[in-house]
């Protein structure tokens, strides 16, 4: 009776730190929850400032591009050759589903047929670089961590480097790949083509009279850079967007989750409870019976 007694009440001791356990991990997942649905409205409205100028610009070298030929620039010439790079935009910090996972695995399936020695990465987030590191890519560029107003300079470090080996013939097509921000419950992985330009990108003629100086050919060259940048930049936004969506839906799916095992643990406790008291109730009457 003794050992009853003292493995129920070890019994109880271990529920008893299991629901606490399960209670700080709620607050946990519910601090993080309340956290990345403040961050997710600061980044929606990057976007949202980002969006006017990136559309501009979109328009501008859709104008440019439709007085020249695609020969004049060698951004919009198409190579031919398999030699690929990819640019990955993936978040440096986990607890958030299916959200950097779904859109490697993606990647994977895309390029499935290249072989590995024609594709190169550039990975822009620690988890890219986490899932990519122990297979055969090369990863030609890694930046993590990045602070906010350090974005812009990895960028242009990112589509000069693209840019410069497109040029000198070591590439035939450069990707990007990201998730797409549609709704805090809805994040689509998406794979773009940066290089060469696609005609889609700029298919809009402007067939209004304008006297360029310098010559259109001149501001081109120097708005491709720009274009490519801002494609980079608004991605990395739109990204870092879905990021916190994502976790801000997994921390609520968490917390839910450890509310429904406090639930159950509890009554647990109760009935391991319950069946102590009713045993030694029990020991009670038999032994004033016996009397």
């Amino acid at each position: 009776n003794q050992f009853k007694d003292s493995f129920l009440m070890a019994s109880l001791k271990d529920i008893r730190k299991r629901i606490d356990s399960v209670q700080k991990t709620q607050k946990t997942t519910s601090a993080m929850n309340m956290v990345s649905a403040a961050k997710l409205k600061r980044a929606e409205n990057n976007i949202k400032s980002a969006i006017p100028y990136s559309e501009k610009l979109k328009e501008v070298v859709s104008s440019l591009r439709s007085r020249l030929t695609d020969e004049e620039n060698p951004l919009f010439q198409e190579m031919g050759g398999e030699k690929t790079a990819v640019i990955l935009i993936t978040s440096d910090r986990g607890l958030c589903g299916g959200f950097n996972t779904n859109l490697c695995k993606k990647l994977l399936e895309e390029f499935s047929e290249i072989p590995v020695e024609r594709l190169t990465m550039t990975m822009i987030g620690r988890k890219g670089f986490d899932y990519f590191k122990r297979r055969s890519y090369e990863i030609r560029g890694n930046f993590q961590e990045t602070r906010p107003e350090d974005q812009m300079n990895v960028v242009r470090e990112v589509i000069s480097q693209c840019i410069q080996r497109y040029e000198n013939g070591e590439l035939d097509k450069v990707y990007l790949a990201y998730n797409h921000y549609r709704s805090v419950i809805n994040q689509k992985p998406v794979i773009e083509q940066l290089l060469p330009i696609p005609k889609t990108e700029t298919e809009n003629s402007d067939e209004r009279e304008v006297t360029f100086e310098p010559s259109p050919e001149a501001i081109l060259d120097r708005l491709l850079d720009k274009f490519l940048e801002n494609r980079i930049y608004v991605s990395w936004l739109d990204s870092s967007a879905g990021e916190h969506a994502a976790r801000m839906t997994s921390m609520d799916s968490a917390t839910k989750n450890a509310g429904d095992m406090i639930d159950k643990l509890q009554l647990t406790y109760n009935r391991t409870r319950q069946a102590a008291i009713t045993t030694e109730l029990i020991e009670i009457i038999s032994g004033a019976e016996s009397i």
